[in-house]
């Protein structure tokens, strides 16, 4: 099992690259990806919640506990942020109805699972970032319906009941029964082996959904491919600009700055993919749009980690 605990650290360190990887296949070849569909992407989804909360333990509910105002300011910037990005680009840019419809979602979306790898690359608050994440991800059966219904409501139809019990399902109920497995059975041998696997297998599961809509409309991307990388770039950069400074202004330190910049700033973009494929199927841009995002928010926040990282490194910061 030491070996499966390597495997999972590379391909999580490569997250960004194996999912490129896999939309190109997918695109060359749609049959390999062809089955991610239906009910196996959301089975795909809850893979991906499982494996986020069984990093959840006791330690990250006495953080949630101990440090409740960075926890509510750092859910308030991103379901604002975001949400709001979205609606301002889209119109900026004169976005059709159906990137419009993938923007928002990936902006009414709870943080992104890789975004506390990325946290620890920026030399960030781990420990804030995984609280972020864990109450925005718990947020999420609510506030993104919600979202949904009011930025988008009006021009599509949607069931906003129906997306919340779909989130309870997909998003909520594997992270509890995750964390709870690792609640009652952490250090168990059998058990941490798993656990130290799970980030490679939820890297795989994210390059499934990407590949599984690249491969059904992967042949629409070149459709609208300018516009709809420029509506992403911009929401994701600014996210990451006004996530900083939302810190900067509440007076958090260099860290907390970074996360929050990271936590606003990368989206679920996967699980606003799987939530286009069963809530809006005939739209086809919206289903790229995600997939796009999820590659996207990969790539960025590597690089933004790095980045963060390097400055460090040269103004001779330990941390």
């Amino acid at each position: 099992m030491q070996f499966l605990a390597k495997l999972s650290s590379q391909l999580t360190r490569f997250t960004a690259a194996i999912i490129i990887f896999a939309a190109v296949i997918a695109m060359i070849e749609p049959a390999t990806f062809a089955w991610v569909k239906g009910d196996v992407q959301i089975w795909v989804l809850g893979i991906i919640m499982l494996g986020m909360g069984i990093t959840l333990g006791k330690r990250d509910y006495v953080v949630l506990a101990q440090r409740p105002l960075d926890i509510f300011i750092g859910a308030l910037a991103q379901y604002t942020i975001m949400p709001l990005l979205a609606v301002g680009i889209a119109k900026a840019l004169g976005l059709s109805d159906g990137l419009t419809l993938g923007l928002v979602l990936v902006g009414t979306c709870p943080g992104g699972v890789s975004s506390n790898i990325m946290s620890f690359l920026a030399k960030g608050d781990v420990a804030f970032s995984v609280g972020m994440t864990t109450v925005s991800t718990v947020l999420a059966p609510v506030v993104t319906p919600l979202w949904m219904t009011v930025l988008v409501g009006q021009t599509v139809e949607m069931d906003g009941w129906a997306m919340f019990e779909f989130m309870l399902l997909v998003t909520l109920l594997p992270v509890v029964v995750g964390s709870g497995a690792n609640i009652l059975l952490q250090g168990r041998r059998w058990f941490d082996d798993v656990r130290a696997a799970m980030p490679g297998v939820a890297v795989l599961a994210f390059a499934c959904i990407v590949g599984g809509v690249a491969a059904v409309h992967g042949h629409r991307f070149m459709d609208s491919a300018a516009v709809m990388l420029a509506a992403i770039a911009a929401h994701n950069i600014l996210g990451y600009v006004l996530g900083y400074y939302a810190g900067a202004a509440v007076g958090m330190d260099t860290a907390k700055k970074r996360t929050l910049a990271i936590e606003v700033g990368v989206q679920n973009a996967g699980l606003a993919t799987g939530l286009s494929a069963k809530f809006f199927p005939a739209s086809a841009e919206s289903a790229v749009a995600t997939a796009v995002a999820c590659v996207w928010h990969s790539v960025s926040g590597t690089v933004l980690g790095n980045l963060f990282a390097w400055w460090s490194k040269r103004k001779g910061q330990g941390g």
